[in-house]
């Protein structure tokens, strides 16, 4: 990897970031936050509340992170291509949905021993809350190596 490149890719993932930050933590709304997980108790099946929830979450989610990583790029002199940068909106999109609809989560945990992690609400830890931030925080940076290609 040339420093060039190496630089275009720390920038872009410091926006992507960043951006996704604000983007769960201050746009997202309440109503949001409290209903994107939603899914129906009898039979596990998705709730059309929190598929709905969920969707407007990630839209202003990647708007947010459109918004910086162009705006960002641009003033940073950080020239990206339209192509690679609309697939790794779409790579951070679609991952951020998964994870936010909390099941697929819940069972990867309990799946590959983490069962105990996943549930934890003691000691002032979310044990949800930070395999979520995990997951984001690798899509975010498999997204920056796509649109620093």
């Amino acid at each position: 990897m040339t420093s060039v490149r190496a630089a275009r890719f720390a920038a872009v993932y410091a926006l992507l970031r960043a951006s996704a930050d604000v983007a769960d933590h201050w746009i997202q709304t309440d109503h949001q936050a409290a209903t994107k997980g939603q899914h129906d108790h009898t039979d596990g099946q998705s709730s059309a509340a929190g598929r709905r929830a969920c969707a407007a979450h990630v839209a202003t989610y990647t708007a947010t992170q459109a918004a910086v990583l162009l705006g960002g790029a641009r003033l940073l002199g950080v020239r990206l291509r339209p192509g690679p940068v609309a697939a790794a909106l779409a790579l951070s999109a679609v991952t951020h949905y998964a994870a936010d609809r909390r099941e697929p989560l819940r069972r990867l945990a309990d799946a590959t021993g983490g069962s105990r992690f996943v549930r934890l609400a003691d000691h002032g830890l979310n044990g949800g809350y930070l395999l979520d931030q995990s997951w984001h925080h690798a899509f975010e940076t498999c997204a920056a190596f796509i649109a620093s290609a």
